[in-house]
């Protein structure tokens, strides 16, 4: 035994190694649920546990459900076989529908097994049930489905007299007329009664299944358990995870040393710094081939931190501790890592990391405009001083007018192209440099410069020693020495450009800092100038699209105002300083003196929703000649949005362009006023309501329907009108919603602040709008902003004059004579005959052919305008007579001596129209009848 001890190592030291072995062995060995196979035993148990109560719940609700539908199916089919029984409709209009049913309904129901069946009136009265004390009562529920809607349908019915699943059938007569109801069906009681028989069977499979799972889970737990030993789920993952962690993948050597100094474990981060084979496990550490130094280090017993090693050619840092810090005879382990490359790397990486943050902040600070110059600006501004001391930036003309390079030529000829560039961005460490200030014209004329290799090549090219570069020096030689004797001592330069195309040039120049440009600098500027070029370009295309969509914005919108003497008006409008938006206003001049006033907006920015909103605006022109209301107008433009947008063809594609060009998402308001009464319609498709200011100062926001945005009711919801009685002096005002809605301020807080600047009374329509833009308009909206400012006014009641007129042709010669008296009063006789005329026809036509009530307005404005009303829709239409007709010139002489003509429809009846003016063209006619005898002309 001694020898044993002494070959094996010291006996108390082996000893009590044994002692601790037994004594951890049993700390791991678990039992019960702590152990991993305890786990799965309770795990599995559960899972089967959860999954069979699951299964019996839907299994349950499952056939309560399908007990209940085949109770409320029976009940309905019964009740429309029996409501649509032959004669059935006779017997309930009989005098005593319960005798002749009541026998036929009850055997009826024993042959169906239902708990009832009834026969109701239409008021909910009883006829038949199979309670007899319940006939004559009133059924409790609501039948207003069948007796109303004239549905046949099945509810859970709770109520007296009792609870049941029920069927409603209406019986319709031959008519079509509802005259009674069939109800049937089976009480809730004898349907939970069938549903309980099913439970034993159910609770049975539900137990019979969990002993079986719980039974497996147990066989599975009990072979685990002997796989595993009894161990518990942390002690197996710990165990794994430091074995792998040790072995490959902690990126440190790792070499375990026992007591006798022989190797017990080395994991491969130190076979490879070490140079160790698979045979080093169990040799002694002399004969590893480690550095003398290391060997002794690791036979001395001794701790050591970031001793510095020689491994070859390497230098290790190497860290030592005891395995056993109490024990007199212990091992060791040592850990070391790679320290060569550390300093090399460390700069390298602080360099590296350097360059990519000053990427990411140009990432972030150019192109945060789409400005061309300001993103140049940018450009400059993050070189400087991180990576040049000076910084310029040259383009091209076009470029900073928005517009493509005038010569598009591939970069091996772009020096010809770009020989003539405008600095437009100088940055510098230092003010007072010698570079030419921005605006200056640089040209690149000398092939040999570096500007000029550059655009050549397409690359940036770098310049060490200025001094020496002949042809930079060669190209401007005062300029060349100023900056040499001002310090500038190298210069690296890069072409801009984006798809091909050159943009411009940046050059950045070294003169407070030593170091000169190198080769390692040109990928660097390169990818600066790269993306800064897209931030350029974007903006370039920016510019142009925006110049493109003013121009065609302010194209579209009305130059000049029409004349009219309703309203007086004011307007303005502001394009979006982000892009041009589909924001647009009009004023029509409608017959009759009134005027129609329109402000739309077009979802969306740039040329498409410009283009949109030209065609609406044209639309709704044309619309307008129709002379309808306000919301059959917005009725035919919803219409017309939805016949564009659906012309687009199907799938991704078409899906894009009516996302694209498409006008979905407009929205509208449209009022009509007119002067002679101070009523103004206003008709909205999902635009804002207008403000209303009384001529005191009060404002109001009249409530409108809102309606869809055009595009989006297709017809399906109609729009809806709101009449205004405006006072004289009052003033419409209508807006987009551009003006209220803007950063941090939402819709409601800018109608307060609309509202408080529209109560100063006294002011013209175009101080109103110059204090509302003042007041609401942000620095750079970001929405297009168009408002319109009417002012009303109402036609003085002398120079307006109407009649009635009976129905009787005698009728007609007193109301012309009284409208050519009217005439000569007004100042009007050299229109006398032509309004004679015009309204012999107009009302002899209306007495002939119209309906009740016929009435006569003539209205002096800047034209003198007849217009004749009458209750018939029925409108005539012109046509020319042949020679030999006795009829059918009227409506041909109204059009020959009118300026124009035409027909309105009202809610009830039309007005034919006719306007004069004064001084105007006679028609060339060459004879014209006498006024009494055209009252006897057919149309």
């Amino acid at each position: 035994m001694t020898a044993r001890r002494r070959r094996d190592g010291p006996g108390p030291a082996t000893g009590r190694g044994r002692k601790r072995t037994r004594r951890e062995t049993g700390r791991r060995r678990e039992t019960g649920l702590r152990s991993v196979a305890g786990q799965v035993f309770a795990l599995e148990a559960l899972i089967a546990l959860l999954v069979i109560v699951a299964a019996a719940f839907v299994t349950f609700y499952q056939e309560r459900r399908d007990t209940e539908r085949d109770a409320r199916a029976r009940s309905l089919a019964v009740a429309e076989a029996l409501a649509n029984a032959p004669g059935i409709d006779e017997a309930l209009a009989s005098p005593d529908p319960t005798e002749r049913l009541q026998d036929e309904v009850e055997a009826i129901r024993r042959a169906t097994r239902l708990d009832f069946i009834a026969i109701l009136g239409p008021d909910g009265m009883r006829y038949t049930d199979s309670q007899p004390d319940l006939i004559g009562r009133r059924a409790v529920g609501d039948l207003t489905r069948a007796t109303v809607d004239g549905e046949s349908y099945t509810e859970m019915f709770e109520g007296e007299p009792n609870d049941a699943a029920r069927a409603v059938v209406p019986v319709v007569n031959d008519r079509g007329k509802i005259v009674g109801l069939v109800t049937s069906g089976i009480e809730v009681e004898n349907i939970a009664d069938a549903f309980r028989d099913r439970l034993p069977l159910l609770a049975g499979a539900a137990g019979g299944a969990l002993l079986v799972a719980v039974g497996g889970a147990a066989l599975v737990s009990r072979r685990l358990r002997r796989q595993t030993h009894g161990l518990g789920p942390a002690e197996m993952t710990r165990m794994k995870e430091h074995h792998e962690a040790v072995l490959h993948a902690v990126r440190e050597g790792v070499l375990i040393i026992d007591s006798d100094h022989r190797l017990l474990l080395a994991n491969d981060e130190a076979r490879r710094l070490l140079g160790l084979g698979p045979e080093a496990e169990q040799r002694h550490v002399s004969e590893l081939g480690l550095d003398p130094r290391t060997v002794e280090l690791l036979e001395s017993g001794e701790a050591a931190t970031d001793e510095v090693h020689r491994a070859g050619d390497r230098l290790l840092a190497v860290s030592v501790r005891p395995t056993l810090p109490h024990g007199s005879e212990s091992g060791c382990v040592m850990t070391m890592r790679d320290t060569t490359e550390l300093a090399a790397l460390s700069g390298r990486a602080a360099v590296a990391r350097g360059r990519l943050q000053l990427l990411y902040e140009a990432g972030v600070r150019i192109g945060t405009t789409l400005e061309v110059v300001r993103t140049a600006e940018e450009l400059a501004e993050v070189a400087v001083p991180r990576f040049a001391d000076f910084a310029t930036v040259e383009l091209l003309e076009p470029v900073l007018r928005g517009e493509e390079p005038s010569e598009i030529v591939e970069t091996a000829t772009a020096t010809a192209a770009a020989a003539e560039m405008r600095r437009t961005a100088l940055s510098g460490a230092r003010p007072g440099g010698p570079l030419q200030p921005v605006g200056d014209t640089v040209r690149f004329d000398v092939p040999s410069t570096p500007m000029a290799m550059a655009l050549a090549s397409g690359h940036a090219v770098v310049q060490p020693e200025l001094a020496a570069a002949e042809g930079w020096r060669a190209q401007d030689p005062e300029g060349a020495a100023q900056a040499l004797a001002y310090g500038m001592h190298s210069l690296l330069t890069v072409p801009l450009l984006a798809r091909g195309v050159v943009l411009g040039m940046a050059n950045f120049w070294r003169a407070d800092t030593q170091e000169p440009f190198g080769e390692e600098d040109l990928s660097f500027a390169e990818e600066l100038a790269a993306r800064a070029a897209v931030a350029i370009d974007n903006a370039r295309r920016f510019t142009r699209e925006h110049a493109m969509a003013v121009s065609l914005q302010r194209s579209l919108l009305p130059r000049v105002l029409p004349e009219q003497s309703a309203v007086e008006v004011a307007h303005r409008y502001l394009p979006a300083k982000a892009g041009v938006g589909g924001d647009w206003f009009d004023v029509i001049p409608l017959p009759g003196a009134r005027v129609a006033l329109v402000v739309g907006d077009v979802v969306g920015h740039g040329l498409h929703a410009a283009a949109a909103m030209g065609r609406l605006r044209t639309a709704v022109h044309n619309f307008s000649t129709l002379d309808v209301p306000p919301d059959e107008l917005l009725g035919h433009l919803d219409e017309l949005t939805g016949r564009i947008d659906s012309r687009e063809p199907e799938g991704v594609d078409g899906e894009g362009r009516r996302r694209d060009e498409g006008i979905t998402g407009a929205t509208c308001l449209y009022a009509i006023y007119d002067p002679a009464s101070g009523l103004c319609t206003v008709a909205s498709a999902g635009h804002p309501g207008p403000a209303l200011v009384a001529p005191d100062g009060r404002v109001e926001f009249p409530e409108l329907s809102p309606g869809l945005p055009l595009g989006l009711g297709l017809g399906e919801a109609p729009f809806a009108s709101t009449e205004l009685r405006l006072p004289e002096g009052s003033k419409l005002v209508l807006f987009t919603d551009g003006l209220l809605e803007d950063h941090g301020r939402d819709f409601d807080t800018g109608l307060g602040l609309l509202r408080s600047t529209l109560t100063r009374p006294d002011r013209t329509p175009e101080q109103t709008c110059a204090d509302v833009l003042t007041t609401l308009l942000p620095p750079s909206p970001r929405d297009d902003i168009a408002l319109l400012v009417a002012r009303t006014r109402l036609l003085d009641r002398e120079r307006i004059a109407e009649w009635e007129v009976a129905r009787d042709p005698s009728a007609v010669s007193p109301v012309r004579n009284a409208a050519a008296a009217k005439l000569s009063e007004w100042g009007l006789d050299g229109l006398a005959f032509s309004a004679e005329l015009i309204l012999s026809e107009l009302i002899t036509n209306a007495v002939r052919y119209g309906a009740d009530p016929v009435r006569v307005r003539l209205l002096h404005d800047r034209t003198l305008i007849c217009e004749v009303s009458d209750g018939s829709s029925t409108s005539p239409h012109l046509r020319h007579a042949a020679a030999t007709d006795e009829g059918g010139r009227g409506l041909y002489l109204v059009a020959q001596y009118a300026e124009r003509w035409g027909t309105r429809y009202g809610r009830r009846g039309k007005t034919i129209w006719a306007e004069l003016r004064a001084g105007g063209p006679e028609p060339a006619e060459a004879a014209v009848p006498d006024l009494d005898a055209l009252e006897d002309l057919a149309w």
